[in-house]
């Protein structure tokens, strides 16, 4: 891929139930136990990954309500303004998205804040959908696991397991 173009993989996972589980039984934390049943959470979070595999740069954010268009579009923008400086020749966004109902071609608001966002920034941005089930050759399918496996025995029972 030439300098003038970034591919990113983006993608949400399931939603994380926060409160506190056992998540199998652990936990790292001396002397804290977690339920060993699944009662109420506190709230849940969806992860929503941002991976740019050229530059082994991973940016995730968090929505506490369900993965939108506008949401997408949003977190590339904010992507963008955050990362854009350390890429002063790029001018094409290559998204490697799966064909999911908030990110597809035919969604009109997802197209719609695409158009706007590239107007806005001057870059051109292409879309490359990953046939149905196919996602799992999406890169950032890859960090969930590794996600999971740095939270197993932790008790996610604040927002405050982000940080890494």
């Amino acid at each position: 891929m030439s300098d003038n173009v970034i591919r990113l993989s983006i993608d949400a996972k399931a939603s994380i139930n926060i409160g506190d589980f056992s998540r199998g039984g652990n936990s790292r934390v001396p002397n804290i136990t977690g339920y060993d049943h699944d009662f109420k959470e506190l709230y849940s979070l969806i992860p929503f990954g941002i991976l740019a595999p050229r530059f082994d740069d991973l940016s995730l954010y968090f929505a506490k309500d369900k993965i939108t268009s506008d949401f997408i579009v949003d977190v590339l923008i904010d992507w963008w303004k955050a990362n854009r400086s350390k890429f002063p020749n790029v001018d094409t966004l290559v998204l490697n998205l799966d064909n999911g109902p908030d990110c597809n071609s035919r969604r009109t608001q997802f197209m719609y804040r695409l158009v706007e966002m590239a107007s806005a920034y001057k870059i051109n941005i292409q879309l490359a959908y990953y046939p149905p089930y196919h996602s799992k050759y999406n890169l950032i399918e890859r960090v969930w696991g590794v996600l999971e496996n740095h939270w197993n025995g932790s008790l996610l029972s604040t927002h405050t397991f982000l940080t890494f």
